[in-house]
C-alpha cells in the first residue's frame, strides 16, 4: 500500500534546462518525480537530490529517446523503479520534453542526417515512447507534449524542427480524442525563445539575436526556463481537469 496519495510525474530530458524546471515545479505542487537523462547523469542526480531535499520522492533513469528499440527495456526498468522506490505500479503524468536544437542555415542546407536526427527525437521517439508507456499511465492522468512557437511563426533554418513539432501537435489531438475514454488529457506547451543550453545557448550568447527577440516580443524579453515549468505543472494538475487537446503557447507574445 502506498504511504502517500502523491501522484507521480515522468519527465523526459529533465537533467537541465526546461525539463529541470518542470520537475522542480511539479514537485512543488506535491508530486513525486521520475526524470530521464541521456548522457548528463551527474546533472540528473543533482535534480533528484534537490527534489528529495524538498521532501518528495525522485529517481533518474537513463533513456535515449531517439532509440525506439530501447523502449521495452526502459519500460521494464521503469516498472521496477515504480514498485521499489514509489510503491506503485503506475504513474500519472507523462511529459515528453526531451529534445535538442540544431543550427541549420536554411531549408536548402538541411541534410538527410539532420532531418532523421530531428525526426527520431522530436516525433518518432515521442510517438512510440508514449505508446509503450500508456499501459503504465493511470486513468485520469495527463500527457504534456512540448512543441514550439515556430509552428505558428517562422524563423529561417528552423523548418525541419518546426515540421516535427507540427506533427507532435497533430498527434496530441489524436491522443486527446482516443484516450478521452480513460479520462487522460493530452495538451501541448509551445515555448518561444528561451535562454537555455538549447540551440547552444544562442539567445544568451548573441546580443544581437537577443535584442531582436526582445523587439518582436510583446513582453519585451527572452524567456527563461521558469517561464515554462509552471505551465506544464498546471496541465498536470486538477486546475486543468477540463483542458485537453489544447496548444498553449508560452512565448511572451512573439510576433503578435
Amino acid at each position: 500500500m502506498k504511504s502517500t496519495l502523491k501522484k507521480i510525474a515522468l519527465i523526459t530530458g529533465a537533467s537541465r534546462g526546461l525539463g529541470k524546471d518542470m520537475a522542480i515545479k511539479l514537485a512543488q505542487r506535491g508530486n513525486d518525480i521520475i526524470i530521464t537523462y541521456n548522457t548528463k547523469e551527474a546533472d540528473a542526480q543533482e535534480v533528484v537530490a534537490a527534489i528529495q531535499k524538498s521532501g518528495h520522492k525522485a529517481a533518474a533513469l537513463q533513456l535515449n529517446t531517439a532509440d525506439v528499440t530501447s523502449f521495452h527495456d526502459f519500460s521494464t526498468t521503469l516498472q521496477k523503479t515504480l514498485k521499489e522506490k514509489f510503491e506503485s505500479e503506475r504513474f500519472d503524468f507523462l511529459v515528453n520534453n526531451a529534445g535538442f536544437g540544431t543550427s541549420i542555415p536554411s531549408f536548402e542546407a538541411t541534410t538527410v542526417n539532420q532531418f532523421d536526427e530531428l525526426l527520431n527525437v522530436h516525433f518518432k521517439g515521442v510517438f512510440f515512447l508514449t505508446q509503450k508507456l500508456l499501459p503504465l499511465v493511470n486513468n485520469g492522468g495527463s500527457i504534456v507534449n512540448l512543441s514550439t512557437g515556430l509552428t505558428r511563426f517562422t524563423f529561417a533554418g528552423s523548418g525541419a524542427y518546426a515540421c516535427m513539432k507540427s506533427a507532435i501537435e497533430t498527434l496530441t489531438l489524436y491522443l486527446a480524442k482516443e484516450l478521452g475514454s480513460r479520462y487522460i488529457r493530452a495538451n501541448v506547451v509551445a515555448p518561444g525563445a528561451i535562454a537555455t543550453d538549447f540551440n547552444d545557448g544562442i539567445f544568451r550568447q548573441n546580443v544581437q539575436i537577443r535584442e531582436y527577440i526582445q523587439s518582436i516580443t510583446a513582453l519585451g524579453r527572452t524567456g527563461h526556463a521558469d517561464d515554462i515549468g509552471g505551465v506544464v505543472a498546471f496541465l498536470c494538475s486538477e486546475d486543468s481537469k477540463w483542458v485537453t487537446a489544447q496548444r498553449i503557447e508560452a512565448s511572451g507574445g512573439m510576433y503578435l
